[in-house]
């Protein structure tokens, strides 16, 4: 069993404050300074300094936040497992970025209900940020992202390679001749949220050219993806995304691909968990069992 001083420990590190932790655990301030202090006597170490008034943690707390998340959310997922032993069910709780969730994993979810016609399924379409603060906290057990992430805080596999790609309207007419990035900054751009592992990847390759999503001359923010497509297909402006998320468009003839010289960008589709958790095994297997096609109808 997880010691209890660890979810105080877990609160003083959400909110970098010992009397935010004792409000949100209904305990008193010195109750959550002595769970701090039994920790640092346990493991010998200082966990936390103050540089005047500001609460920061030490390289060991570091280390310790790292390592207790993902205690933690081992402790949830086993209590989820034990409970689903006694209940006779299974149950399978991800989350999964817009792009994945709507062009890239339903079919592999569909073969797998099929195989497991008595597992329940929950699967969360958010952001690449919502997702890890959600793996963080033991809200969901896995995730497959299209974002950047700390490779140091999760244990992953590549599920997929995703050319990133720019588009527009078929009949979209351009305010001057397009070869390379730079000629796109008169244009209107679509973007997504910020947060999201779409614009993430935009906005680092813009970076790299020494640009940012503000030079262009105008934009537009649209969180979901089906009324930004919508809004490229009417000839809105361009933008940039997973060529999974426009390749119906583009197979029926109403987008087309900006070809650029200077924009060649493949990028990974990541399948992660926790780094270190005891169920590695239980993640490996589930990622081949979402990795592999589904079973072909031969008559």
């Amino acid at each position: 069993m997880l010691d209890f001083r660890i979810d105080t420990f877990l609160s003083v590190c959400r909110h970098m404050s010992y009397t935010k932790a004792a409000e949100e655990l209904h305990i008193t301030q010195p109750a959550v300074s002595q769970h701090i202090h039994c920790l640092e006597m346990d493991y010998h170490a200082k966990l936390f300094r103050y540089a005047g008034k500001k609460l920061s943690l030490t390289d060991a707390g570091s280390l310790l936040l790292n390592t207790a998340i993902t205690m933690k959310h081992d402790d949830v997922h086993l209590r989820d497992q034990l409970h689903q032993l006694q209940a006779g069910k299974t149950r399978l709780t991800f989350g999964v970025t817009l792009t994945v969730g709507e062009f890239m994993i339903p079919h592999r979810i569909a073969a797998y209900l099929k195989n497991h016609p008595n597992t329940s399924v929950k699967m969360i379409v958010s952001n690449t940020h919502d997702l890890l603060d959600k793996i963080n906290r033991g809200e969901i057990d896995f995730a497959l992202v299209e974002g950047f992430f700390d490779k140091s805080e999760y244990d992953y596999l590549v599920y997929g390679k995703e050319p990133f790609i720019a588009v527009t309207a078929s009949d979209y007419l351009f305010k001057k001749p397009v070869s390379c990035i730079e000629d796109l900054l008169e244009e209107r751009i679509l973007l997504r949220e910020a947060g999201s592992g779409t614009r993430g990847v935009l906005e680092r390759y813009l970076e790299s050219c020494n640009l940012t999503v503000g030079d262009f001359s105008n934009t537009a923010e649209i969180s979901n993806i089906r009324a930004l497509l919508s809004l490229v297909r009417e000839g809105c402006g361009i933008t940039f995304l997973y060529e999974a998320a426009a390749r119906e468009d583009l197979d029926a003839g109403r987008m087309r691909r900006i070809p650029l010289d200077d924009f060649r960008i493949t990028h990974d589709i990541t399948f992660l968990w926790r780094k270190q958790s005891i169920f590695k095994d239980y993640y490996e297997n589930l990622f081949r069992e979402l990795s592999l096609p589904p079973a072909q109808d031969h008559g």
